[in-house]
């Protein structure tokens, strides 16, 4: 629907597990992360590398709505949520993923985000005007290692809830997730699994040898250093227009 797709283009979407299942090729990496925000014909504007990751991104998507243990999980919720119970449970799955990542994956969680907030730095200037807007937010407030508390995934929510044209109620979104904690971690862990073996057999390497062996900060990297400021024609975060306005659902 359109609606949950200007909400997907927006800010505090499921980029942890996004991340984590584009193997080890930095475009890959890219057109994961800003696969949301290219619509229609702008994917022929980017090279193969991140067409390909675009593709991917709408690929795990489509496996992910169509899983049943996913339904499962919106099906608990959808009565509260609604629409937006899709993009409630993505982000649970997010903080599932991130306060379990020790089993998951044989890297330091902190180090391997920095490792991709470095990756889209260095690429800030073929990023879409949104990913552009986002990165800097996204690096300063450690997004991706912060999904694992719920009290700051609660302040994503609440930021979430605000950018809706009507009342999601996602505000309330962590007290549903913590009153049904051992029913969604459990649903969680029946499906990444099946999650990490479809993208697999996309011919994306499995993360655990992926993105901890590039050689990115050898080649000078520095997220310090990279000016990812807000720039051009960018809108600053009070001018994010209500998404009120052609939203049809």
């Amino acid at each position: 629907m359109q609606l949950l797709n200007l909400l997907r283009a927006g800010i505090y979407m499921n980029f942890l597990a996004h991340l984590y299942l584009s193997g080890n090729d930095r475009e890959t990496i890219i057109g994961n992360f800003i696969a949301d925000m290219v619509k229609g014909q702008q994917i022929n504007g980017y090279s193969p590398g991140i067409a390909g990751g675009i593709k991917l991104h709408r690929k795990i998507d489509e496996y992910t709505d169509a899983h049943p243990v996913v339904k499962k999980s919106k099906s608990r919720i959808r009565g509260k949520y609604r629409l937006y119970s899709g993009v409630v449970v993505d982000m649970y799955y997010d903080h599932f993923l991130a306060s379990n990542w020790k089993d998951y994956s044989s890297h330091n969680l902190a180090a391997y985000v920095e490792t991709a907030y470095a990756i889209l730095s260095d690429s800030v200037d073929i990023l879409p005007p949104r990913a552009r807007y986002i990165l800097p937010f996204m690096i300063e407030n450690n997004w991706l290692v912060n999904y694992a508390d719920p009290d700051r995934l609660s302040l994503n929510f609440g930021g979430m809830a605000r950018r809706t044209p009507f009342d999601s109620g996602m505000e309330t979104a962590v007290d549903e997730l913590l009153q049904n904690y051992e029913e969604f971690g459990a649903e969680f862990r029946a499906f990444f699994p099946d999650l990490v073996h479809y993208v697999a057999g996309q011919g994306v390497p499995h993360e655990h040898h992926g993105i901890n062996e590039l050689d990115i900060f050898n080649k000078g990297s520095n997220i310090n250093n990279k000016d990812i400021s807000n720039k051009d024609n960018i809108p600053q975060k009070e001018e994010i227009p209500n998404k009120d306005k052609n939203t049809g659902g």
